[in-house]
């Protein structure tokens, strides 16, 4: 895939998943107002996506009217573990900018499996995405967010037990629809 079909992917995503399922009650209103930057990375190695993801970072402090960025890295980290592994290199490099506390990375990948659960566990689900990615988000319009919404501490439960209703089958159908380019068929919900 190249880079368009891959930020086409990523950002039906975005549309069909996490805002169409509300998985993220925050995304609907940045996307429409297209503060989203999707960009993907050509990064080969970890070395590389560090460099990506620095870069990203400081174009966040450079261009306010980004509000979000998804990091899209398709050739480096499919397996899981190693993605796993790598947030906390992410972490240390939030740390050693002195950006902790002003950006939050998320996780993001095809496989992504939460601790304590099943590799088929229809909760995956909800960070599962077409692509390995991390999700930059600005610290202080999530705190906003979050202090504007009436139950935020519900949102995980509240996915979880969509993601168990849709089912694990629909979910993979929904995420194989976006790497394909065609709508998912949302009935039964």
């Amino acid at each position: 895939m190249g880079e368009t079909e891959i930020v086409n992917a990523t950002r039906k995503w975005v549309e069909d998943v996490v805002v169409g399922y509300n998985l993220c009650p925050f995304a609907k209103r940045e996307l429409v107002r297209n503060r989203v930057r999707f960009v993907v990375s050509e990064a080969e190695t970890e070395d590389d996506l560090l460099h990506a993801l620095h870069s990203e970072l400081q174009r966040l402090d450079d261009e306010p009217e980004i509000e979000t960025t998804l990091l899209i890295h398709p050739a480096v980290l499919q397996d899981f573990g190693p993605y796993n592994e790598f947030l906390d290199a992410a972490d240390g490099l939030l740390a050693y900018l002195e950006m902790e506390g002003v950006y939050q990375i998320a996780s993001f990948h095809p496989d992504y499996q939460f601790a304590g659960t099943e590799p088929d566990s229809a909760e995956n689900y909800t960070n599962r995405s077409p692509f390995p990615m991390l999700h930059l988000l600005r610290e202080a319009s999530l705190e906003a967010a979050i202090d504007s919404y009436p139950d935020v501490e519900g949102i995980p439960d509240r996915n979880i037990e969509l993601m168990e209703k849709l089912g694990v089958e629909k979910m993979r159908n929904i995420l194989r629809s976006c790497l394909e380019g065609s709508s998912p068929e949302r009935t039964g919900e």
